[in-house]
């Protein structure tokens, strides 16, 4: 089964060149075309992805839901270039990846994704400030640019007070705006969020989702969220469902 995108797109996104100039500039931010995962369990074939399409844009949001096993954290993965696909296409901003190299998937990778998880994966023995500066330090800018832009996200994530507090001093929903802000820290072109809310009450989680939002808003940054909640995803713009590796629009 093929999903229904929900903006029409030319299948193959073009670059830039000199006639037209643009193209690459209206290219989606993320893009797959056809895109399959299988799996060899015992010698038999599992089709976890089958033929799915999907593109987003800067400034959208994004939801996809499903059942556990439904492909949901494989197309996450798939789409963020930490795994390939067994067939179809992955694009960033109109760049095909399926033949380049580990190193430059790598590059792509941290130059365009930011990643945020169930659990925020804080480092314990750095202070906010640091925790969300440290993508740009690894990246290899000064430490000192590097806090000014993690205290610039703080602030706008309403963490500012809270800098040079240590993950054990902050709540669950402090610590995932912290794990949102240093997801936001290298400005990536979108933000893939797998289950942001899942490991908090339904007041925080809410709490969360309007920062996500802010953020989306603001910044113009692209989020994909793959979430059990019903309520946050029709918050997102545009709503999918998976179901045995289709994906679909709801």
């Amino acid at each position: 089964m093929r999903s229904v995108n929900h903006k029409a797109a030319a299948d193959t996104a073009q670059p830039v060149d000199a006639v037209n100039g643009s193209a690459k500039a209206q290219a989606p931010v993320l893009t797959a075309r056809g895109v399959g995962k299988d799996f060899i369990d015992a010698g038999n074939t599992l089709t976890v992805l089958d033929d799915v399409d999907l593109d987003i844009h800067a400034g959208e949001m994004v939801a996809i839901m499903g059942a556990s096993g439904s492909g949901k954290s494989t197309l996450l993965h798939i789409l963020g270039l930490l795994d390939r696909p067994t067939r179809g296409r992955i694009l960033v901003r109109g760049q095909p990846t399926q033949t380049i190299s580990e190193q430059a998937l790598s590059e792509l990778r941290n130059q365009h994704f930011g990643f945020v998880y169930q659990f925020h994966h804080l480092l314990a023995e750095f202070n906010a400030l640091d925790n969300v500066a440290m993508p740009l330090i690894i990246r290899g800018e000064s430490r000192s640019q590097a806090r000014q832009a993690a205290d610039e996200l703080l602030h706008q994530v309403g963490l500012g007070q809270r800098s040079t507090h240590f993950p054990n001093q902050l709540s669950g929903g402090e610590r995932q705006r912290v794990a949102i802000a240093r997801a936001l820290v290298t400005r990536p072109s979108c933000v893939l969020a797998d289950e942001p809310t899942g490991n908090l009450d339904a007041e925080t989680a809410q709490e969360v989702f309007e920062v996500l939002q802010a953020m989306n808003e603001q910044l113009q940054t692209a989020f994909l969220l793959v979430t059990h909640d019903r309520a946050l995803a029709n918050r997102a713009a545009h709503q999918y469902v998976m179901h045995q590796g289709a994906l679909a629009p709801l």
